[in-house]
C-alpha cells in the first residue's frame, strides 16, 4: 500500500519508515509499536520528559544517556532502545513524537487500517465505540483504528478525524451555525 508522500518526506517520516523498514526484516513491528506506544506514554505523563528531549542545551552524552535509561525503565525492545541511541546521537530525539505517530500511520496503512481520531463531550461506551467503528468501517471500506478523547467544550456530539477528512456533528459546531445564520438573517 503506498504511504502519502507527505509522511516520507518529513523529517519525522523518514526515520519513522527506517524504523519501520528494520522491524519488518526482524519480524518485531508489533513489539516496536508497543514500545512506541510506552514512549507516548511517558511523554505525555511527564512535562518533564517531554522538556528535557526539546531542550538543545543537553548534550548528546546526557541525552544517550536518559534515552538508554528509559528504554531500560521501559523495558523497550533492543531495536527500539539502539533507535532512540541513534535518535540521540543524531540531536532528533525531539522529533519523538512526530516519529511515533508516522511508525503509527506506516503500520496501520501497512496492515490496511486507517486512524481515526474522536473526540467527544463525554467518554464513550464499549457499544458505542464498536458501533461507531462498524459505521466508520462501511464509510471508509477498512478497517478503523480509533483513538479517543474527552473535549467538554462539544457539548454534545462527536468530532470525528479520518486523515485530512473531518466529521464535525458536535453541539457547539450546530450552535455556531445556528448563530451566524441568525446574524445574517
Amino acid at each position: 500500500m503506498e504511504l502519502s508522500a507527505g509522511i516520507k518526506a518529513s523529517l519525522a517520516g523518514r526515520y519513522a519508515s527506517a524504523l519501520f523498514d528494520l522491524a519488518s526484516e526482524a519480524g518485531s513491528v508489533s513489539a516496536v509499536e508497543a514500545d512506541l506506544d510506552k514512549l507516548r506514554a511517558a511523554l505525555a505523563e511527564s512535562g518533564e520528559l517531554r522538556a528535557l528531549i526539546q531542550n538543545p542545551q543537553v548534550s548528546r552524552s546526557a541525552l544517550g544517556r536518559v534515552v538508554a535509561g528509559l528504554a531500560t525503565h521501559l523495558s523497550l525492545s533492543p531495536l527500539t532502545a539502539n533507535f532512540l541511541g541513534v535518535l540521540a546521537e543524531n540531536r532528533r530525539v525531539g522529533a519523538l513524537p512526530a516519529i511515533i505517530r508516522a511508525f503509527a500511520a506506516i503500520a496501520a496503512a501497512q496492515r490496511g487500517e486507517v486512524a481515526a481520531e474522536v473526540a467527544s463531550a463525554h467518554p464513550l461506551n464499549a457499544s458505542q465505540l464498536a458501533e461507531l467503528e462498524n459505521r466508520l468501517r462501511a464509510r471508509e471500506g477498512r478497517t478503523v483504528k480509533l483513538a479517543t478523547r474527552v473535549d467538554p467544550d462539544l457539548l454534545g456530539g462527536l468530532v470525528v478525524t479520518i486523515g485530512s477528512k473531518r466529521i464535525d456533528s458536535s453541539i457547539r459546531t450546530r450552535l455556531n451555525s445556528l448563530a451566524q445564520a441568525m446574524k445574517n438573517a
